[in-house]
């Protein structure tokens, strides 16, 4: 069976307009997160990560009546498209394959002040409540007639549109898959809810929330953005002469068939998904979904001790970005690749390791020959997402 390489790929997030920003803020660990005054319950504070771009035009486009999480997957995969340098003769073998975990729901959220006036409803309030606008938003922009689907299994949903896209190339029924994610998600209905259940914190300082690995913190910080990533099979990359920038080597989803906000604490099935997704490799490190929420990080603390103990290297970018939602895997997946090509492993910033002290955290850049990273991903839908990206060989 071919391998599957990435030749492409693109961000959108907190303070990043581009992949050579996201190699600063990941190289240099700046945290972009900032406090939303007034955003919370009652006029309270929140820290958020935003995304500062005005995207109802990209590349001479109006995309004004689109969702925001759409706006920014458009401009994500516009960035990977143009690195990949796709050929464009025969984009029917092309698939787009995006996963989110909210869709419009800000939009939705935004409209339904309208009550019973059903005059004041804007002509594109159904497609706007339409996740799949986001992958129909990325075919339209880029004239791709080939398959689309959009995925929405909350937080992992990126990294699941990764592993189906792999399979569509594996079996054949596409040549070329754009995959990732995109989430906005910072409007008040989502922001209370979080608040209710204790997951996000409000009136405090931005190093004191979203810390990963630290019981000595509380709660998680929600951000938007986006990514993207071209993924082929390697045959066809060379016979085009495309750069590969990484290789999707190996990939795993379970469930854990629990009840809604419940969670396997117990951390079987997250040690069960990341090693089918390494099989007998040993990654040069673990890009963790590890957001600041301690059953969460503790769950990333047994699966990394069932598997590897303290010879592998453990870190967390989302105290820099916050937690995307839906499109962090993929997000994930980017960082691993700028990780590769440069030489080294992203700091986990904000946490001194409290109550995870024997966990080998990378709490200062560490520069060294990255080969493969391991990337994990849980979400409130009870999927256990993993995938293993390594250098092409």
């Amino acid at each position: 069976m071919d391998k599957i390489v990435i030749t492409g790929y693109g961000v959108k997030a907190p303070g990043v307009s581009n992949i050579d920003q996201f190699k600063d803020v990941l190289e240099q660990g700046i945290c972009t997160q900032e406090i939303l005054h007034g955003r919370g319950h009652n006029g309270s504070n929140i820290v958020c990560g935003v995304v500062h771009e005005d995207l109802n035009m990209i590349s001479g486009e109006n995309y004004k009546r689109y969702p925001r999480g759409a706006q920014l997957g458009i401009a994500a995969a516009e960035e990977a498209y143009k690195m990949a340098n796709l050929p464009n003769d025969d984009f029917a073998r092309v698939a787009v394959i995006m996963g989110t975990s909210g869709g419009g729901i800000l939009e939705v959220e935004k409209f339904s002040n309208h009550g019973n006036n059903l005059k004041k409803v804007p002509i594109q309030y159904v497609p706007i409540g339409d996740p799949h606008t986001l992958s129909s938003g990325i075919t339209k922009h880029l004239g791709i007639n080939g398959q689309a689907y959009t995925l929405s299994t909350g937080c992992t949903a990126s990294l699941d549109a990764m592993i189906m896209g792999k399979l569509f190339l594996e079996a054949g029924y596409a040549d070329i898959c754009i995959v990732g994610g995109s989430d906005a998600l910072l409007g008040d209905w989502i922001t209370y809810g979080f608040l209710k259940t204790g997951a996000i914190t409000e009136n405090t300082e931005i190093e004191e929330t979203g810390v990963p690995f630290s019981t000595s913190h509380k709660g998680f910080v929600k951000s938007e953005g986006s990514a993207v990533v071209i993924m082929e099979r390697k045959k066809d990359a060379d016979s085009r002469g495309a750069k590969i920038w990484g290789q999707v080597s190996g990939g795993a989803s379970n469930n854990e068939a629990r009840s809604i906000l419940m969670s396997d604490t117990t951390g079987t099935l997250m040690t069960a998904a990341l090693k089918r997704a390494i099989g007998d490799r040993i990654p040069t490190y673990v890009n963790s979904q590890a957001l600041g929420l301690k059953q969460n990080d503790m769950i990333e603390y047994i699966s990394h001790s069932n598997l590897f103990g303290p010879s592998v290297p453990i870190t967390s970018i989302k105290g820099m970005t916050g937690h995307t939602f839906g499109s962090m895997g993929a997000i994930q997946v980017v960082s691993s690749l700028l990780s590769m090509e440069y030489g080294f492993i992203p700091p986990t910033i904000k946490t001194s390791g409290d109550g995870f002290k024997d966990l080998p955290i990378v709490t200062k850049t560490k520069y060294q020959t990255v080969d493969s990273v391991a990337i994990t991903n849980h979400g409130v839908s009870g999927n256990n997402t993993c995938l293993l990206i390594t250098k092409e060989n």
